[in-house]
Parts: structure tokens; C-alpha cells; sequence
């Protein structure tokens, strides 16, 4: 059982010797442990400090955010023949001790995909609106997903190969909320881990801007809801329009039928307005599930293409 940790990096050469020096050496039920740095376009050290601890690395010699490094991370352990993958950052945020409680449900065959719960509200360097944005978003993420999962921007993450070669990242700024959305949508079984963290060796660079951050996240999920359960999210559209049709329309018969319908025909136009929306959003609905199957079926082949070529190699 080989177990590959991959830490995506941007001009971490201050903070990636600390973080590797703290990973596990060993886990009971893994053979074998390689550390893979990605390295996402650094114009520092960063790439010579992980080959001097030993990693492998894999170079994006352009910048393209942590999304990419992290995919491409996924394909790289998947082609060193990865059976897990844990992702860590590369600041240290996340306690290394702690891989072992990532990929313990995976070695029981109890989970696809495994992630760490920080104890948000026990972070000192967590201001009062991170932590309730924390905790908002990952609420957010549990209602639109169907999951139970409790810290959602987590990044600390343990992957089975199967849910690895099934993952797609679609977003150009992060992938913890699409991977959660996706994953539940493709029947791949997430549990959650309590962890814990270090002290904070750099502030986050994902929350720098929180306007920029808040609005990115809403757009992601948005996104992700529409792609993975458009049929829910077009028939929940169409059905407040139509309610709202009926309503108005109601309200019209009522005065006409009471004698004060003149002077309430804005009613009238209002509720052919949200009925016709209605229509068409359940027809949208229908197109979209077709869409959706289609995809799906996309994915499965996309699937087997990956699965026929790593076994290849």
C-alpha cells in the first residue's frame, strides 16, 4: 500500500522545510510513503529545498493558483502509483501526526475520501469573521451537498485512488468546496476526522481579500450545484415561480369574483408572467438532467481512459 503526500507550494521555501520534516516516516498498513511537492510557478527556492528533503516534484513553470496545483498533484501521485493521497499545506497549518487519522478509514474501507476538522474555534490567529465564515460556509456546503461534513475549506485531505482518478476541478481559485459537492454526486463516501493545527508560520493567502474570497466560494458552489444537480435546481426555481403565479392569479379571481377585480389586472399580468417562468424553468430542468447524463456518461468513459492508462505504466 503506497501512500503519496502531496503539498502544492507557491514560494514556500521559508515554511516547506518545517513541513517536511514533521511528515510520518511510517503508518501502520502502508509499505511505502513519498512526499511530492507541486510546485506552482515559485520564483523563489522552493523547488530546490524539496529535492534537498528528498521530494518529488512536479513544476506548473506558470502560476495558476491552487486549484491546478492541486489536480495536477492528483494526477502526478496517481501516476507514482499512489493507492492514497493526502494533501497537506504547505505552511504547516495542519498537523502532520495527524495523516494517520486521514487515512485510517480508507485502509478499513469505510471511506473514498477523508478530511480533517480543525477546531475552528480553538484557532488563535482566526478572527472572529473568519471563524464565522468557517462555519457558515461549511454549513452552506453541508445543506448543498447532502454531507456531513464539518469544516469544508479544510485542505487537510485523504484520497483513495479510485475517488482521485473521479475527481474533476473546474475552479481556478480552490477545489475544497467543488471536490465536496462532486464527490457526494458521484456516490463517493466522504468522512470527516477531528485534527488538529500548528501555530501559524504565515498568514493565508486565500483570505488576504475576504470580499474576494466570500464572493469566489458563492460562485463556486452555485456553480457546482447547477453542474451536479441541475434538475433540483432549475425544478426549485420553477416551482417558486409558479407558486408565485398562482398566488397572483388567486388573488385575481378573488377580487374579480368580489366585485374588485377592476384596477387589479397588474395581478393578472404578474401571474401569466411567473407561470410562463415556471413552464420554462421546468423545461430547462428536463434539458438540464439530459445534459447531466450525458456527463455523466463522459465521466465514466473518462474513467476508464485513466483507469487504462495508469494501469499501463
Amino acid at each position: 500500500m503506497k501512500l503519496v503526500i502531496q503539498i502544492p507550494c507557491f514560494n514556500e521555501e521559508k515554511t516547506l522545510p518545517v513541513t517536511i520534516s514533521e511528515l510520518p516516516k511510517a503508518i501502520n498498513g502502508i509499505d511505502e510513503i513519498e512526499i511530492l511537492v507541486i510546485d506552482d510557478g515559485s520564483s523563489d527556492n522552493t523547488v530546490k529545498i524539496a529535492k534537498e528533503h528528498g521530494a518529488k516534484v512536479a513544476q506548473l513553470h506558470i502560476h495558476k493558483g491552487l486549484a491546478k496545483a492541486f489536480k495536477t498533484g492528483l494526477d502526478t501521485a496517481l501516476e507514482m502509483g499512489a493507492d492514497i493521497i493526502v494533501n497537506t499545506d504547505a505552511d504547516n497549518q495542519y498537523c502532520a501526526k495527524d495523516i494517520e487519522k486521514l487515512v485510517k478509514p480508507i485502509l478499513n474501507e469505510q471511506a473514498d475520501i477523508v478530511i480533517g476538522s480543525r477546531p475552528v474555534s480553538d484557532i488563535r490567529h482566526f478572527s472572529l469573521l473568519k471563524k464565522f465564515l468557517q462555519r457558515f460556509g461549511s454549513f452552506v456546503v453541508r445543506t448543498l451537498s447532502s454531507t456531513k461534513v464539518e469544516d469544508a475549506p479544510s485542505g487537510f485531505r485523504a484520497f483513495s485512488r479510485n475517488a482521485a482518478m473521479q475527481l474533476n476541478v473546474f475552479d481556478n481559485y480552490t477545489y475544497t468546496l467543488e471536490t465536496i459537492i462532486q464527490a457526494q454526486a458521484k456516490g463517493l463516501q466522504i468522512e470527516c476526522v477531528d485534527i488538529n493545527v500548528n501555530e501559524n508560520l504565515r498568514k493565508s493567502r486565500l483570505f488576504n481579500n475576504m470580499l474576494a474570497y466570500i464572493n469566489h466560494s458563492i460562485i463556486t458552489m452555485l456553480r457546482m450545484f447547477i453542474v451536479y444537480r441541475p434538475f433540483r435546481f432549475f425544478a426549485s426555481l420553477g416551482v417558486v415561480a409558479l407558486l408565485a403565479g398562482t398566488t397572483l392569479g388567486g388573488r385575481f379571481i378573488y377580487y374579480y369574483l368580489t366585485g374588485g377585480g377592476k384596477g387589479h389586472i397588474q395581478s393578472l399580468i404578474l401571474a401569466a408572467i411567473f407561470i410562463l417562468a415556471g413552464v420554462q424553468l421546468g423545461i430547462f430542468a428536463a434539458l438540464a438532467e439530459i445534459v447531466s447524463i450525458n456527463r455523466k456518461l463522459l465521466e465514466d468513459i473518462q474513467y476508464k481512459l485513466k483507469a487504462e492508462k495508469l494501469n499501463n505504466k
